[in-house]
């Protein structure tokens, strides 16, 4: 037969001519791989790869398992990283060593997925040792498969964290010595020193036999995941003839003879526990709400509730280091926290945090908050020229700009938002100290948007602030804000009066 000649055979022609099919593509993988117009039969892995019979071995599990639909495969840096051109499942692409991180938040915004870590040794066990080794700590409810090949792969071949004392490598080429770049880390069973993980095993992809009992781990470690159970990790010690400079047949034999011994193939732990249902955490009631109850002798299920007129409510507070920016976005978290709301906190601010730029964005919601970020707040409280000047234009239309001053900058541009100006620094300064402009702001914000509850307010301030002086002080600041709006806001004043009675 000429050597250039394609012969194209379907399964449906080998089923009709009588032959049985014992071997084929799980259909957990897509029909053509993407990634190049000129080679959608085949994936970018290196003849006699691990990563291959890997992936086979997790698509196979998942099918079986009836998993595929509720699955996020997450893939860092490395030679899988075009593992979602393969895999017909939810991917995520992670920074290099992140990929524990990413799985835990996927995880935890998305508790019914089956979410999968998927990382080589030099991503896992070098620049994401934290996020592996604090994922499992924590026993996050996901499923790590470690492929182990005792080397960097993609990049060239540099030493691993695995790489064998004695075994050569770019940055190695003498042989890894322990005097000089220390030992091995042997991830397997420093996992398994923690207490939070469920299951921990070894395998290697070094013969057929070894083959099976990986198919078998990988399995076991998507039914602990499936059942709730808890954190799994499968370390998998993988060929890589390519960078080995072996052919396919002696880098299977390197991986029996050379890594087995020095890498024990085992199950290091595996706890046979009962799933952990998620525990539902009870509301915790107003502290003001149970005073109210405890001094009306009035059932807290009878006492009148704050009914939040938002799906979701967007906040941006900036201004420079000092002034709370920072303290009033956690006391609004808090808030919602105690008013039964999901909420999320995002600060940024520069290493020169006293008096440098800072802001944090707020996001409360009655539903769970895909991301923290805020691109259009619903409103910002702008506690100086420079923030009003480089946020105003980003709020939503409608909204609303809270402005510390009394009027605005004469050439500012109005943007497609209500501005209120008041003087809280000043209306903090009668009261004591201009530390409480932002509790003003508070105040004000409370009043206008009727977000959140003035009363849920007083209780956080009273579990962040000690002293007895500064808690009057912000119990005055916050009432001197909400009276703001009421006296001047809201009777449609235009200007604000020169002197303040509070």
């Amino acid at each position: 037969m000429p050597t250039d000649t394609k012969v194209d055979v379907k399964e449906s022609d080998i089923l009709a001519a009588g032959y049985q099919v014992s071997h084929s593509k799980s259909p957990v993988f897509y029909d053509k791989y993407e990634r190049k117009d000129e080679l959608q039969h085949q994936t970018h892995y290196c003849p006699g790869c691990g990563h291959g019979i890997a992936h086979k071995l997790i698509a196979e599990a998942l099918g079986d398992l009836g998993l595929q639909d509720k699955t996020i495969f997450v893939s860092p840096v490395g030679c899988s990283v075009f593992a979602y051109y393969y895999f017909d499942v939810g991917n995520v692409q992670m920074a290099h060593g992140r990929a524990p991180a990413g799985a835990t938040g996927i995880k935890r915004a998305c508790p019914d997925k089956i979410v999968i870590s998927y990382q080589g040794d030099g991503d896992l066990a070098a620049i994401g040792t934290a996020e592996i080794i604090h994922a499992a700590n924590r026993g996050e409810k996901i499923t790590v498969f470690f492929v182990n090949n005792a080397i960097y792969g993609m990049t060239g071949g540099q030493m691993a964290p695995t790489t064998l004392v004695g075994q050569k490598s770019t940055t190695s080429p003498f042989g890894r010595r322990s005097s000089n770049e220390g030992f091995p880390l042997h991830m397997a069973e420093l996992i398994s020193t923690l207490e939070a993980p469920v299951y921990v095993e070894r395998v290697a992809l070094s013969d057929n036999k070894n083959v099976m009992k990986a198919r078998k781990a990988v399995r076991r470690a998507l039914e602990i995941q499936r059942d709730g159970i808890g954190f799994s990790f499968v370390e998998i010690l993988s060929p890589c003839p390519t960078i080995w400079a072996k052919d396919p047949i002696e880098a299977r034999k390197w991986v029996a003879e050379t890594m087995v011994p020095n890498f024990p193939l085992n199950v290091f732990k595996d706890k046979k526990h009962e799933p952990v249902e998620n525990a539902v955490v009870p509301q915790r009631p107003v502290p003001e709400v149970l005073e109210i109850a405890a001094r009306e002798s009035t059932p807290i299920a009878e006492l009148p509730k704050h009914v939040h007129h938002f799906k979701e409510f967007e906040i941006k507070i900036a201004g420079f280091g000092g002034q709370g920016v920072l303290l009033l976005g956690q006391l609004l978290t808090e808030m919602g926290m105690r008013e039964g709301l999901e909420v999320s906190w995002l600060p940024s601010y520069g290493p020169e945090m006293r008096s440098g730029s800072a802001h944090c964005h707020v996001c409360l919601s009655k539903d769970r908050i895909g991301s923290p970020l805020i691109s259009h707040p619903d409103v910002l409280v702008a506690l100086n020229e420079v923030s009003l000047r480089k946020f105003a234009s980003q709020v939503a239309p409608g909204g609303l700009v809270l402005y510390n001053r009394d009027r605005l900058p004469a050439d500012f541009p109005l943007p497609q938002a209500r501005i209120i100006c008041l003087p809280a620094s000043e209306i903090a300064d009668k009261l004591g100290s201009t530390k409480a402009a932002n509790i003003v702001m508070l105040g004000a914000l409370l009043e206008e948007t009727e977000c959140l509850l003035a009363a849920t307010a007083e209780g956080v301030l009273k579990t962040k602030i000690k002293r007895v002086a500064m808690m009057e002080v912000n119990r005055k600041a916050l009432a001197a804000g909400r009276e703001f709006i009421d006296n001047y806001v809201r009777v449609g004043a235009v200007s604000q009066p020169d002197g303040f009675a509070y």
